[in-house]
């Protein structure tokens, strides 16, 4: 069986993106690098070639109808997830050279979606 290869770069500045905010932890999850705001609810997880799908990508949490003006807008750069695509999760590629800023705007409001009131940050 082939070792599950972690891109280390992009994986460190989402860790900076994630960690930044109130309260937020890193865990694995189902082998992959998660984070976690409040301790309960995960908001990003990053999978490198995920059961051999050849993306470098997150999964964020997202607001009803989110990922579908994401995917119409830009069908390369994001895709529905497995497992949480169903629950509205829009997954961002990060092998296509994303804007970093925008993949931090994401990552901010799955955060928020996922944060128990007391650390979400002021709108």
């Amino acid at each position: 069986m082939e070792a599950k290869r972690i891109d280390q770069q992009p994986l460190e500045r989402v860790r900076q993106l994630c960690l930044e905010l109130p309260g937020a932890e890193e865990r694995l999850s189902h082998g992959a690098p998660s984070f976690f705001a409040g301790r309960t609810k995960a908001f990003v997880m990053y999978l490198d070639n995920h059961h051999g799908d050849g993306r470098l990508a997150l999964w964020c949490k997202a607001p009803p109808g989110m990922q579908q003006d994401l995917l119409r807008e830009d069908p390369v750069g994001f895709f529905v997830p497995p497992y949480v695509g169903a629950r509205g999760w829009i997954g961002v590629r990060l092998d296509r050279d994303p804007d970093w800023e925008r993949v931090a705007g994401i990552i901010a409001l799955a955060y928020d979606l996922a944060a128990p009131k007391r650390l979400r940050r002021p709108r």
